[in-house]
């Protein structure tokens, strides 16, 4: 297995790049295909969050792969490859499934500890398994990755840094209008992060809830699930009812909320309102921050906040569990690439005993069963303990480091037969 990512986060790329690349699930899973198609990759998936995309891929080349894959992002943003290169980050091999541990296990979220990108992670996966493209290899990684982030937040108290973006956005809505409990709130859209802020709002005791979605069945079930109320999207400028929080988190390609519709809502009378923009691209006209008594909170302005914010105590327990089992993953997947030339070289000894068994019949028919038997465990007992030196060790070695090297090494010292260890790995890839 070599696993390639190649992508870009607001670690690296500013708001309006990471909207020009953002993918809806359609968009995903055409960047699915096309990746997939590629000469040299064998699975891939994406993950696309409000604040990152990357590909994975399984990957037989690695220059000729991340020159694809980067042109292809860089379609995306309607930009040429090198103008994207400053912002694109490359993980390879062993620095891709570290780097995959750490996104799960919320090190590297916008809202360190945040949980939804177990949630995030979970769909790439899906996404993948239904379009066929992934197979064994990120297969293995993503439920790895998925256990790494669940261990993560059962053995520490991370989450409570801050449960999502989600949550982080509406810290700062309080900070504008006071607490939740009995406040109005608007909520446009219905996928995973709506539903996350109905959730948190319902809980924190809002005094009512009304979700807007462009599929008015799906805000339906959303709202009935939570005792919210439903309006359909086409809709919304019509909304006579109080909001003192606004959130809109649709997957749509352009504005939803324009400064002129909010400002023909306000009166002087109006009270203060936190718009809490999450969508990207993004759905709200910027000059909505400028209407009086509204503060707009973008995913732009609300990374630059939680830069600014101090550390969770438990981070060096995350990282802890993150450095464990990364290590265990590693080490395991090492022994498991020797596997087939440690399995090819006792078949080949099979073999070896098996002919010269056939050749001792041959020339001594005459000897009785039990001396024959006697010999045939002799020859095997032999060949085993001669095997079983060199066999223990490229396992052992394999463990430390540069376990192709070792593998590549007892194949070539022993002369296996490229095909055959090729034979065992397809055996142990297609093995229920």
């Amino acid at each position: 297995m070599s696993v390639l990512v190649v992508g870009l986060s607001h670690k690296t790329a500013p708001l309006p790049l990471l909207e020009r690349v953002a993918l809806g699930a359609d968009g995903s899973g055409k960047l699915i295909r096309e990746v997939s198609d590629l000469d040299h990759v064998t699975e891939a998936t994406v993950l696309s969050t409000c604040n990152r995309t990357e590909v994975y891929a399984d990957v037989e080349r690695f220059h000729g792969s991340v020159e694809a894959i980067s042109r292809m992002l860089g379609e995306l943003a309607g930009s040429r490859p090198e103008e994207l290169l400053d912002h694109l980050y490359v993980h390879y091999d062993d620095g891709a499934v570290s780097h995959l541990f750490h996104v799960t296990a919320g090190l590297d979220s916008m809202v360190l500890g945040e949980s939804q990108i177990l949630g995030q992670a979970r769909e790439a996966l899906r996404t993948g398994q239904e379009a066929g493209t992934i197979g064994p290899s990120l297969n293995v990684l993503f439920q790895q990755a998925l256990r790494v982030g669940k261990r993560s937040h059962a053995e520490t108290d991370i989450d409570r840094v801050a449960p999502s973006v989600v949550g982080a956005a509406l810290e700062r809505a309080t900070d504008h209008v006071g607490p939740l409990e009995g406040r109005h709130v608007l909520v446009v859209g219905a996928g995973s992060m709506a539903g996350l802020t109905v959730a948190t709002v319902a809980r924190a005791g809002a005094a009512s809830v009304t979700v807007a979605n462009r599929s008015p069945e799906r805000a339906e079930r959303l709202a009935r699930h939570y005792g919210a109320t439903a309006l359909p999207l086409a809709r919304l400028a019509e909304h006579a009812g109080p909001v003192d929080v606004l959130v809109s988190c649709t997957g749509a390609a352009g504005q939803v909320i324009s400064a002129a519709d909010l400002a023909a809502r306000r009166t002087p009378e109006s009270g203060p309102l936190a718009v809490l923009d999450l969508a990207l691209p993004r759905d709200v006209d910027p000059a909505v921050g400028d209407l009086p008594g509204v503060m707009l909170v973008s995913l732009e302005t609300l990374a630059a906040q939680l830069g600014q914010a101090p550390g969770a105590t438990d981070v060096d327990g995350v990282r802890a569990i993150v450095g464990q089992e990364l290590t265990a993953f590693l080490a395991a997947r090492r022994s498991q690439s020797v596997t087939p030339t440690v399995v090819a070289l006792r078949t080949m000894a099979t073999g070896l005993v098996q002919d010269e068994l056939a050749r001792l019949e041959t020339r001594l028919p005459s000897l009785d069963p039990a001396s024959r038997s006697e010999v045939e465990t002799a020859i095997r007992r032999v060949v085993d303990k001669l095997l079983h030196q060199p066999t223990v060790r490229v396992k052992q070695l394999a463990n430390e480091s540069g376990a192709i090297s070792y593998a590549a090494a007892l194949a070539e010292l022993f002369a296996l037969d490229p095909e055959a260890v090729e034979a065992v790995t397809r055996a142990e890839v297609e093995r229920p």
